[in-house]
């Protein structure tokens, strides 16, 4: 049985301030869409020790190949971005992979982490945390005061626990560790698949396809009426770097925009962007999810942070990434 783990000497007082640039610093899941993003962030400040794994390489639901990996590369800052993610016909529809995938790197990644000594930790969390009916915008304080969208609870439960597990440490070996819970985040480098792919992928694929094929009208699932607020991820990676130079406590805090807009009004976005001129059909025979999940910033942007990147520009660049890499489909 592992028994808990040391502590030698009290921790160091976290003091708000730059990094060390030369410091470890490791970002689990720097292949996907996030942990990609904030690589590129972190190298464009002058961090030169990044550190990062393909899950081929370190398959982070191994317990022991985990701690392993930390106790050979010794991080000071470690952000877990890893994680399995999906849109709402993924996770629907394989509630264990997600809650069970999602447990194991979170538990193996943040153990190791303690028992080797990391300095900062941001655990990234994600918006489904909230009750499906929370007061909009949505505070910080409104987790676990509701019942959740049953379609993703599995998958926002093993992020609860992840939170949960953050605030334990602080309280129990007095570590500086934070969460951040963003919103629907978009970008460069997402996943477009039909099965598994978020709202605005799932979008952007769709067009792109009817465009390229001719067809005279695209199909979406929902009523279209839900609220949906979207980050693009360049902007989450300034943020992430923020939070851990900037903000020491045990709340998770929300990194969005500010706005929302309805999935009809991004379906007409992304078609105008693609230049799809036929008809858009919607299928209510499909779910529509939690009806509205806009999130109060209030406290990160107080911290002195705020979004750049405007939805449409940044949905032009993304649908310009994905149709450069199918150009041949």
């Amino acid at each position: 049985m592992n028994q808990p783990g040391p502590t030698a000497s009290k921790p160091p007082r976290w003091v708000a301030g730059q990094l060390d640039r030369e410091a470890a610093f490791y970002i689990a899941g720097h292949r996907g869409l996030v942990g990609s993003a904030i690589w590129r962030h972190l190298q464009s400040r002058g961090f030169s020790r990044l550190v990062g794994q393909t899950s081929e390489q370190l398959d982070l639901r191994d317990r022991s190949a985990t701690s392993a990996f930390f106790a050979a590369t010794r991080p000071r800052y470690v952000v877990l971005a890893a994680a399995r993610v999906g849109g709402i016909l993924a996770v629907d529809t394989y509630p264990v992979d997600f809650i069970s995938d999602n447990l194991q790197i979170q538990v193996n990644v943040l153990d190791a982490a303690r028992v080797h000594g990391v300095e900062r930790l941001l655990f990234l969390g994600s918006s489904c945390i909230y009750p499906k009916f929370a007061p909009q915008p949505i505070a910080e304080e409104s987790i676990l005061t509701g019942t959740l969208e049953p379609t993703n609870d599995s998958y926002a439960i093993a992020k609860i626990a992840g939170i949960t597990q953050i605030q334990a440490v602080r309280r129990q070996y007095g570590l500086s560790w934070i969460s951040a819970m963003p919103s629907n985040v978009y970008g460069p480098r997402d996943n477009f698949s039909l099965d598994e792919s978020h709202v605005l992928p799932a979008l952007i694929r769709r067009y792109v396809q009817a465009k390229r094929h001719g067809s005279p009208s695209v199909t979406n699932w929902g009523s279209g009426t839900p609220r949906r607020e979207f980050l693009h991820v360049d902007d989450l990676a300034v943020a992430i770097l923020h939070l851990l130079e900037n903000y020491d406590g045990p709340q998770q805090l929300n990194v969005g925009t500010g706005c929302d807009i309805t999935i009809q009004e991004l379906a007409e976005m992304v078609a105008r962007t693609v230049g799809f001129d036929g008809t858009t059909h919607w299928d209510t025979t499909k779910p529509d999810g939690t009806p509205r999940k806009l999130l109060d910033i209030s406290k990160i942007a107080a911290l002195g942070w705020t979004p750049s990147i405007a939805l449409e520009a940044g949905i032009s660049a993304t649908v310009d990434w994905y149709t450069g890499r199918t150009s041949s489909q």
